[in-house]
C-alpha cells in the first residue's frame, strides 16, 4: 500500500525484501533490496540486507561485498559488521568473522546476536569455553533467544556434556517448536548416548518441519546402519528415498569426454571431503595420496575443513592441488570440479556430518565413487562405484548397493598407524589375575543386544572386567544409565564395568594397554578402533553381520591374518572369546607379534596398495571410455 502511494519509497521496497527473506522466497528478496537501491544507492540497511540474503543463498563473496559497502557508508553500523562476522564464518575466514563480531560489540555491547555469532566463530576455532561463555551472553541479554540455546548446546556437546546439550536443545524447542536444525541436532546427542530411537525420531520430526532438509534426512540414514537387526534390503529402500527427494532433482548432463582421452593419459583424480585431518578418513587417505605414482595420476583435494591439523598439511603436502572448498555452495563446487577436468571423483563423506553429496549428485565428474567415510550405498543414481574388498561386500550382496562394487583385491584401506603411538604393554590380565575386556567404539554403537552379549561373556566368566570409553561417559548420567543396565537387566555388578569418557588422544591410546581383548559392537562394528586396537597388541572378537559397517572389523582382521578371532554366529563370538580369555599363553604371544604383524600386512602397505588402488580405478576409467566409445558408434 506504501509502494502504491509512493513506488519509489526505498524504506517500502527494504522492507519487502526482509519479510520475503523471512518466508524464504529468497529470489523476490534479492529484486526488493536491488530496488531500494537503485531508489537511495547510499542506503546502509538494504545493503546489509541484501547481504545477508546473498548469504543464505550461498554467495558468499557477494554478501561480503553488500555488507562493506554498508559499512562504507555508516562504519559505525553493528548489525552490518554481524553480517559481515557471518558472511566470513561461511568462508571459513575465522579470525576475521571474530574481528568484525568484536567490532560489532564494540559498538553495541548487549547486542545478543552478535554474541552469539561470536561464539560461533570461536567454536569453529576450538576456544569452546570463549564459544560457551558467549553463547551464555547472549542469553543473558535475551533468555528467549532460540538460535543462542541451539549453539550453545553444540558446543556443550563437542565437549562430551551431553545432558546439558540436550536441556540446550529443549529449550530452543520450546522457544520455537518448528526449528528443524533443534530437532536434528538432538538426534545427533540422543544418539552419542545410545538413545538411538529417541534420535531417529528427532530426525523425522525435523524432517516432518522441512522434508528438504537433507541434513536431517542423512543422519536419519547414518542412524539406519546402527538399528539392531537392519538388512541390507531396508538400507537400499531408505537411501534410495534420499535420493528421489534430494538428488535426482538435482542430476544434470555431463559432457562426454573428448575422443582424445585414451586410457594411456593421467587420470585426475578428485576427493571431497570435511575430514582430511586427524579423523578416520585421514587416517586411511594420507598413505594412498603419499604412495600414488605422479606419472599414473593427478590427485586433487576439496577440503571442507575448518580446524587444519598436521594431518591436514601431511595430506596438502602429498597431493599435486589443494584447494579450499568452505564457503562455496554445492553449485559453486560442483563447477570447480568440472572446470578442473576431473576424471574420477571420490566421495569420502557419504552420509555423514558436512557431506557433500548434492556436489555429487550433479555429476560435476564422469565416474563417481563413494569411498572410506560412509559404509554402505549412498543411494544416490550418479554415484558409479562403492570401493570395497571381498570381506565386506560379498558378491551375494551387491544388488542390494544402487552403486557397482570396485572391489579391491587387499583390503579396502590403508591405515597409517600413530607414529607416537606408546609401545605395547605386557598383557594385563598376567599381572591382575583377570581378564579385562574392552570397546572403545562410540556409545551410538552399545545397543540392548550388545550390551545382553558381553553380559554373558561376563557371566561365563566370573572373575573378568568390561572397560568402555567414549566421550559420553563423562556425563554421570549417562554412565548410570548403562550401568544400570548391565546391573538390573542382566545381573552384572556394576563393579565390574570401568567407564572412561574422552581423553587425549596418547591417552586414549595408552587405554588399550589396561584391555586383554577388544569385543566388537554389532550391527556397526569397529572401523578405526579395530585398527588402534590390533596396533596397540589387543585382538577383536567380532561377528561379521550383513551389511558394510557389520564386516568392517572381518575385513581388517582378514587382511592382517587374524581370523581366528571371526565368530560365525553370536553363541560362537561367546565362546571364542571365553576360549581366549582361558589362555593366557595365546592372548601373550598374540600381543607380543600383532604389532609387527599388523605393519608387514597390506592393510599398512602404502606403496602395495596404491598399486592396487589405481589399477582398479584405472579399469573402471577404461570400461567408461569403452562405453563412451560405443555410445559414439552407435
Amino acid at each position: 500500500r506504501a509502494l502504491q502511494t509512493k513506488p519509489a519509497y526505498a524504506a517500502a521496497h527494504s522492507n519487502i525484501g526482509v519479510i520475503c527473506w523471512k518466508q524464504g522466497r529468497l529470489n523476490e528478496a534479492i529484486a526488493s533490496c536491488e530496488r531500494a537501491l537503485q531508489i537511495k544507492p547510499d542506503y546502509a540497511e538494504a545493503h546489509t540486507n541484501l547481504g545477508a540474503i546473498l548469504r543464505e543463498q550461498g554467495r558468499l563473496d557477494e554478501a561480503i561485498a553488500s555488507h562493506q559497502q554498508a559499512l562504507q557508508i555508516k562504519p559505525e553500523f553493528a548489525e552490518a559488521h554481524c553480517n559481515l562476522g557471518n558472511a566470513l564464518f561461511g568462508l571459513g575466514r575465522l579470525d576475521e568473522a571474530i574481528a568484525s563480531h568484536q567490532q560489532a560489540l564494540q559498538i553495541k555491547p548487549e547486542f545478543a546476536e552478535a554474541h552469539c555469532n561470536l561464539g560461533n566463530a570461536l567454536f569453529g576455532l576450538g576456544r569452546l569455553d570463549e564459544a560457551i561463555s558467549n553463547c551464555q551472553r547472549a542469553l543473558q541479554i535475551n533468555p528467549d533467544y532460540a538460535e543462542a540455546h541451539c549453539n550453545l548446546g553444540s558446543v556443550l556437546f563437542s565437549q562430551g556434556r551431553l545432558d546439558e546439550a540436550i536441556v540446550s536443545f529443549q529449550r530452543a524447542l520450546q522457544i520455537n517448536p518448528d526449528s528443524g536444525e533443534a530437532h536434528n541436532n538432538l538426534g545427533t546427542v540422543l544418539f552419542r548416548q545410545g538413545r538411538l530411537d529417541e534420535a531417529i525420531v528427532s530426525c523425522q520430526r525435523a524432517l516432518k518441519i522441512n522434508p528438504s532438509h537433507e541434513k536431517a534426512h542423512s543422519n536419519l540414514l547414518m542412524f539406519h546402519q546402527y538399528k539392531p537387526g537392519i538388512t541390507l534390503d531396508r538400507l537400499a529402500i531408505v537411501h534410495a528415498e534420499w535420493n528421489r527427494i534430494h538428488g535426482t532433482p538435482l542430476q544434470r548432463s555431463y559432457p562426454l569426454v573428448p575422443s582424445s582421452a585414451g586410457p594411456e593419459h593421467r587420470l585426475r583424480l578428485g576427493f571431497v571431503s570435511p575430514d582430511l585431518g586427524l579423523h578416520p578418513v585421514g587416517y586411511f587417505l594420507v598413505r594412498l595420496l603419499e604412495s600414488l605414482d605422479p606419472t599414473d595420476c593427478e590427485t586433487f583435494c576439496y577440503s571442507d575443513r575448518l580446524q587444519k591439523d598436521v594431518m591436514t598439511t601431511r595430506i596438502s603436502a602429498a597431493v599435486g592441488t589443494f584447494r579450499d572448498s568452505i564457503g562455496k555452495s554445492d553449485e559453486e563446487l560442483a563447477n570447480e570440479i568440472q572446470q578442473d577436468n576431473i576424471n574420477v571423483l571420490f566421495d569420502l563423506s557419504g552420509h555423514t556430518a558436512q557431506n557433500r553429496l548434492l556436489v555429487f549428485a550433479r555429476k560435476p565428474a564422469p565416474v563417481q565413487m563413494s569411498w572410506i567415510g560412509y559404509l554402505g550405498t549412498t543411494g544416490l543414481d550418479t554415484m558409479d562405484y562403492l570401493v570395497a574388498d571381498r570381506f565386506n561386500v560379498p558378491p551375494v550382496a551387491e544388488q542390494h548397493y544402487s552403486e557397482r562394487i570396485l572391489r579391491l583385491q587387499e583390503g579396502f584401506v590403508c591405515f597409517d598407524p600413530p607414529a607416537d603411538a606408546p609401545d605395547v604393554g605386557a598383557l594385563p590380565a598376567a599381572s591382575q589375575g583377570h581378564v579385562t575386556f574392552g570397546c572403545f567404539n562410540n556409545l551410538g554403537k552399545i545397543n540392548n543386544g550388545v550390551i545382553g552379549l558381553w553380559a554373558e561373556i561376563l557371566r561365563r566368566l566370573p572373575d573378568s572386567r568390561l572397560m568402555l570409553k567414549g566421550t559420553g561417559f563423562d556425563d554421570d548420567a549417562v554412565a548410570a544409565r548403562l550401568r544400570e543396565s548391565f546391573e538390573q537387566e542382566h545381573g552384572i555388578d556394576a563393579h565390574r564395568l570401568e567407564l572412561l569418557g574422552k581423553s587425549s588422544y596418547a591417552e586414549y591410546l595408552d587405554t588399550y594397554n589396561r584391555i586383554d581383548i577388544a569385543v566388537d559392537p554389532f550391527p556397526f562394528g569397529g572401523g578405526t578402533t579395530t585398527c588402534e586396537s590390533l596396533w596397540m597388541g589387543v585382538p577383536v572378537i567380532t561377528c561379521p553381520g550383513e551389511t558394510f559397517a557389520g564386516r568392517l572389523s572381518f575385513s581388517h582382521l582378514s587382511v592382517v591374518g587374524l581370523t581366528e578371532t571371526v565368530a560365525e554366529s553370536f553363541p560362537h563370538y561367546v565362546e571364542l572369546a571365553v576360549q581366549l580369555a582361558n589362555d593366557l599363553p595365546r592372548l601373550q604371544s598374540i600381543r607380543a607379534t600383532l604389532r609387527q604383524r599388523m605393519a608387514q600386512s597390506p592393510l599398512c602397505d602404502g606403496e602395495r596398495f596404491a598399486t592396487n588402488f589405481i589399477r582398479s580405478v584405472q579399469q573402471a576409467w577404461e570400461e567408461y571410455l569403452s562405453n563412451i566409445q560405443l555410445r559414439r558408434d552407435c
